[in-house]
């Protein structure tokens, strides 16, 4: 029975690839888009501006807090009624990119706060101005603190981009309830889901481990 089932599923291979290449698709957009912005929120919340910093703060702790179905729902059905609809695909992109941005924010501003001062006032010392010290001296070392945990979020994100499925948008997973419905072995079906996500996140995964080995040798 086991293997009836199997030949079923994996003949309905097209729709899996499918909706691996929107998985993909979707996590990759809306990971450039959230980076983007989350350099911009982290760089806001590091900086002098402390009412500037707290807004942003009340901001990212908000989408933060709340379920991330919730947001997809909110863009998806609640922007009509003001006017602004989207179709599902740029719906999850808003989502995830907003969702991204705002642990992405986070990150980098811890990264920035863990620069050590004398590096700031070495680059002021020299005549650099602010925006100088920030592009040459302090991003760069922040870079190399924050991607450990840049790659672990870039992985989160690609987890969560599952949740678009909901909107009816066809990704791996909302390709797992279609296939589901023919072949009545769902143990089997999101089995293969799920190693099509862990064919995904593994390589992320696999990086993040090697940087953060780096990282730690290189404090030794």
């Amino acid at each position: 029975m086991f293997w009836f089932y199997f030949e079923r599923v994996l003949g309905y291979w097209p729709v899996l690839l499918k909706g691996m290449g929107m998985t993909i698709g979707l996590s990759v957009l809306s990971l450039l888009i959230g980076v983007v912005i989350g350099f911009g929120f982290g760089i806001i919340r590091a900086g002098r501006n402390r009412w500037l910093a707290h807004l942003l703060g009340l901001y990212v702790d908000f989408f933060r807090a709340t379920p991330f179905l919730v947001q997809v729902f909110f863009v998806f059905f609640i922007l009509p009624v003001v006017g602004i609809e989207l179709s599902a695909f740029a719906s999850g992109v808003a989502a995830l990119s907003n969702m991204a941005a705002c642990f992405i924010g986070e990150i980098v501003a811890s990264g920035l706060k863990a620069v050590p001062v004398g590096q700031t006032e070495a680059a002021l010392a020299s005549g650099m101005t602010r925006s100088q010290q920030m592009r040459l001296v302090v991003m760069p070392q922040a870079v190399r603190i924050i991607t450990p945990s840049l790659v672990g979020q870039f992985v989160l994100l690609i987890k969560d981009s599952s949740v678009v499925s909901a909107i009816g948008l066809l990704d791996l997973t909302r390709s797992g309830w279609l296939i589901v419905q023919s072949v009545p072995n769902g143990l089997l079906v999101f089995g293969i889901v799920g190693i099509g996500y862990f064919i995904i996140c593994y390589p992320l995964i696999y990086i993040s481990r090697r940087m953060e080995r780096r990282s730690q040798a290189a404090f030794l």
